[in-house]
């Protein structure tokens, strides 16, 4: 895993200053603490910070291809690469080095862009082609490595890692987006189609953009997509071969490194089956890591405990408390944007605790999306059969008109907060979906901004991407969009940003084999009642890791990575929840009713409503400012 960045000019190809690229590159030393280079050429300059995995003393970067005629500098892991690097060889390419970022540049000397389609793995690369004059710009299909690019006032266009690498550039401009704002309260993270700052964008999952100096900038192209328009025939029994045959692959090709490898451990479903096929293939004992809470209703170190002695693994855990909060600072420097999952916490914890023992850890995520784990998925199916029954108008009407006087219950679990549903049925299937994914709904922003804010943000509201993404959307069902819009929208903005930034800090390699492209395939054309049975959502993949997990890790309520904050901002942090209110960053903003944010504040300290979410997206966001306006 490494960081890059880069300068490249458009227009006129004027020299670049390799100081300039070089301190980008030093901005994210903590994604690549082994190595680092820069090679400039006229209208160019790449960079590259190591952290060394594969073939660790022969593959360094920016890397020219055999030929010359080609530089990259590559942040990721291709999985495949040794089967691409005989087909390459069998066709006449020529290999100096054993590792994947020289097979890159061969396939791309052999490819083209369609490079992209013979690339399993996680990546963001840029590559130069010399001959061609041209700049390859490149994001995996799950977005599970990040890529930011500006455009800069001398005209030329950055890009790096992690935002923090092109506010190290001195033409840089600075300017708070109040859409970004808006996004940032619906969803707790601003999205892949806005960044914080106006002159910032983030290349999207599965795009790519390729550039030239004789012609503006190109704008990014999609070259891969998820689509759940088909439907697998089988029994259980064969779907069930098939799904195991996959796991099996993705987790094993997610196993190959030089250097430690070990596994976070939940003790839920999905990291106890990764856990389960990594022991299956090992020699010596897995290293598993879990965190807990120092608030026992929310603690699962048992579960993960019970997993790893069924598989023996050598395992460590350790206990995440409010003490942690003091930390509040170096979590908003990881993200640069504001970022408000408070499951970032103890996800950076369990991160320092894995790499105190290894360098790679494999994790569960992305089975939820793609298998159809959410609560939040099995609702919205259920409420899409209701509204096809329904009238939209009669549906505004009555079900709008009961939410609307329903008292509100933020505390109850979803199947009690009849609000929620009532409000969610009033409208159609994409905007209710866009209601039950929001950190905080669309009447509680409007509750928070000021007149002027109002006039910023114009007609513009969070939810309109998201509805548009889920209309449009390569589906037959409403399961299958909310799916859908959860790999496209939640997984790449939310899940993959904070276990990228979390595990980048501390220089520790994170990889997703339930993320492998082929399962997500497989999980999109899988018949309804194979992913959601029922109440059981992940139903298949339940199904098939019986053979090695008990029922009680299998199909125990499913409880996530939930953090204690609504606790914690009730007790030992009340003074922070309160401190908001009279925040001088947040009144300099100008954004926000400081008036109703003291109401929150004291109506949650009181117990009077749970605002343990907004209070915390309130927090993150004062501090992400108070880091980006210093600059």
């Amino acid at each position: 895993m490494c960081g890059i960045a880069g300068i490249f000019h458009c227009g006129t190809p004027k020299p670049v200053d390799p100081h300039r690229v070089e301190r980008m590159c030093d901005a994210m030393v903590h994604r690549g603490p082994d190595g680092s280079g820069v090679w400039t050429a006229p209208g160019v300059g790449l960079g590259h910070r190591r952290l060394s995995i594969i073939d660790l003393a022969g593959s360094p970067q920016p890397m020219r291809s055999a030929d010359g005629r080609a530089v990259i500098v590559f942040n990721g892991e291709i999985y495949n690469y040794r089967e691409l690097r005989r087909e390459l060889a069998e066709s006449g390419a020529q290999f100096h080095t054993d590792g994947d970022t020289e097979v890159i540049l061969a396939a791309w000397q052999r490819w083209g862009v369609d490079c992209l389609q013979h690339l399993h793995g996680m990546f963001a690369f840029a590559l130069y082609d010399l001959g061609a004059r041209t700049l390859f710009l490149a994001r995996d299909r799950l977005g599970v490595k990040p890529l930011f690019t500006a455009r800069l006032s001398d005209g030329s266009l950055a890009f790096a890692s992690e935002l923090k690498g092109l506010l190290a550039h001195p033409l840089l401009r600075r300017e708070f987006d109040p859409l970004a704002i808006e996004d940032y309260l619906a969803w707790g993270y601003v999205p892949d189609h806005r960044s914080i700052l106006k002159s910032v964008e983030k290349l999207a999952a599965g795009h790519y953009r390729l550039l030239r100096h004789d012609a503006e900038p190109a704008a990014a192209r999609s070259w891969w997509d998820v689509s759940f328009e088909h439907r697998s025939r089988g029994s259980e029994e064969d779907l069930s071969a098939q799904l195991l045959h996959l796991l099996r692959g993705a987790v094993g090709s997610r196993m190959v490194a030089d250097v430690p490898l070990g596994a976070f451990l939940s003790g839920g479903v999905d990291s106890s089956s990764v856990v389960a096929l990594m022991a299956e293939s090992s020699s010596v004992p897995v290293k598993t890591c879990s965190i807990g809470f120092d608030v026992a209703s929310l603690d699962e170190t048992s579960y993960a405990d019970q997993v790893a002695r069924r598989f023996a693994t050598d395992h460590r855990s350790r206990i995440v408390g409010s003490d942690d909060f003091q930390e509040i600072g170096r979590l908003a420097a990881m993200f640069d944007e504001p970022f408000a999952d408070a499951s970032a916490l103890p996800t950076w914890r369990v991160c320092q605790l894995a790499r105190e023992n290894v360098t790679v850890a494999l994790s569960g995520d992305g089975a939820d999306e793609a298998f159809a784990g959410y609560r939040r998925q099995m609702f919205h199916a259920r409420e899409e059969s209701v509204r096809a029954l329904l009238p939209s108008p009669l549906r505004r009407r009555v079900f709008g008109g009961l939410g609307a006087i329903y008292p509100k219950a933020d505390w109850a679990p979803r199947p009690f907060r009849a609000r929620t549903t009532l409000l969610s049925l009033a409208e159609d299937g994409a905007s209710g979906y866009a209601r039950a994914l929001a950190f905080t709904p669309p009447e509680i922003r409007e509750s928070l901004y000021s007149p002027e804010f109002r006039r910023l943000r114009g007609d513009y509201r969070a939810e309109q991407p998201l509805v548009a993404l889920m209309r449009d959307a390569p589906c037959q069902s409403g399961l299958d969009r909310a799916q859908y819009a959860d790999l496209k929208f939640w997984l790449p903005g939310d899940i993959l940003t904070k276990v990228d930034r979390t595990s980048m800090a501390v220089s520790l390699e994170a990889r997703e084999p339930l993320l492998d492209h082929q399962l997500v395939e497989f999980g999109a054309r899988l018949p309804h009642r194979m992913r959601l049975n029922g109440r059981q959502g992940k139903f298949l993949l339940k199904r098939t890791m019986r053979r090695y997990l008990p029922d009680d890790i299998l199909f125990r309520p499913k409880q996530g990575f939930v953090t204690p904050i609504a606790d914690w901002l009730r007790g030992p942090l009340a003074s922070e929840a309160r401190a908001i209110a009279s925040s001088a960053q947040l009144a300099q903003t100008g954004w926000f009713d400081t008036a109703r944010l003291a109401d929150l504040a004291e109506d949650h300290i009181s117990a009077r409503s749970d605002h343990s979410r907004l209070l915390w997206q309130l927090l993150m966001l004062e501090r992400s400012l108070n880091r980006l306006s210093a600059g």
